[in-house]
């Protein structure tokens, strides 16, 4: 299979872009697959890394006020058009997927006038703006949460997840690792903010472990750069041996099988993995993104019993304490939102992509 993939801006949309490429060689290893993304962007790191070609159109993200701005935007736009159409003759792919981020809107607007099958993926609950637009022409629309059908114009939409790492449901043993971290058979609560942390939730697991010590197992992720300042700030306190601080996780599938609860934000990815796994979580959405989209995953989770949401507007130590004991006090509700996570848990994105682009291809 020739694919031509773009989506760029945020490891939201790269990652899951990477996926699709994954699973297509994973059944085609000698597809021929090019990415093309922005000059400046993430991709132009994350893509070769993973082994695949890109090239680049110059693009500018729409600004949301109204501004002078805007009308460079509009002219850069109907010129990256152009600039996707000559790489999309030149390498004449045999479908085009667009992953979100405003570089997939001219490459597949630039696929749609030359005929080209295309297939568009939306990570998550709320569209973001290049792929609303995009909906109503391209072949499928792939969207990860049912929610999102009601939320935009599809010619066709599909429910085919988000595409997933593999090793994330490799089986493990977890006797090894509560024995090496020291844990006793209390619940076990895993704190992350992402691979680079996030400063409010570290913040209140401070204050959390500085007001007493807690009825359960806690490993808290900070991320590299919000280390050193959490553990100046608790070298005063004795936090027992059931309490575990690290900068960052590596064996991140290890650890999810050890918890009982994740506390963590809402990104698309990391709730598709918590659905997919069937785990409990507290969702702290990040406020700090397009559309609050974060609030709309961890509502979506919330409404179907998975997840409890505890807003950054209302996080300090004493309400995550609540909120966490609040799910591990409750070992029958524990368990109740760890059956109806894995029930809206897809654990199959990848697949399910690469068979409708199979369809596409075969038309």
């Amino acid at each position: 299979m020739k694919l031509l993939i773009s989506g760029g801006g945020t490891a939201g949309h790269i990652n899951p872009a990477i996926a699709v490429a994954k699973a297509v060689t994973a059944h085609e290893p000698d597809s021929d697959i090019l990415f093309v993304g922005t000059p400046n962007g993430m991709e132009q790191r994350l893509v070769p890394r993973e082994g695949f070609k890109i090239k680049s159109v110059e693009v500018m993200g729409l600004r949301r006020k109204l501004t002078l701005e805007n009308i460079k935007v509009a002219a850069n736009y109907f010129t990256s058009i152009r600039d996707a159409g000559r790489i999309i003759d030149e390498f004449r792919p045999d479908a085009a997927v667009g992953t979100g981020g405003y570089v997939c809107a001219p490459v597949i607007k630039a696929a749609f006038k030359r005929h080209i099958p295309t297939l568009i993926h939306e990570q998550n609950v709320f569209p973001g703006l290049a792929i609303k637009m995009l909906a109503k022409k391209a072949d499928v629309t792939a969207i990860s949460f049912d929610e999102t059908r009601r939320m935009m114009e599809a010619k066709n939409t599909v429910l085919t997840g988000n595409p997933l790492r593999p090793g994330l449901f490799e089986p493990v043993d977890t006797a090894p690792l509560r024995a090496e971290l020291g844990f006793d058979s209390r619940p076990t609560v895993l704190v992350f903010g992402g691979s680079l942390g996030a400063e409010r939730l570290n913040d209140a697991v401070v204050e959390m472990i500085r007001s007493g010590p807690t009825d359960f197992n806690l490993v808290a992720a900070t991320g590299e750069k919000h280390y050193q300042t959490v553990t100046e700030a608790l070298k005063d306190v004795n936090m027992g041996a059931n309490v575990k601080i690290f900068p960052y996780i590596y064996n991140m599938n290890e650890m999810f099988a050890l918890a009982d609860l994740a506390v963590c934000r809402a990104g698309a990815i990391t709730v598709s993995e918590i659905n997919a796994l069937g785990k409990a979580a507290v969702l702290v959405p990040s406020p700090y993104v397009a559309h609050n989209h974060q609030e709309y995953n961890a509502r979506y989770l919330e409404k179907n019993g998975a997840a409890r949401v505890l807003l950054e507007s209302d996080l300090n130590g004493a309400s995550l304490r609540t909120a966490i004991e609040g799910c591990v006090s409750d070992p029958a509700g524990l368990e109740r939102m760890r059956e109806r996570s894995k029930k809206i848990g897809i654990t199959d994105g990848g697949e399910a992509i690469y068979r409708e682009l199979k369809k596409l291809v075969s038309k």
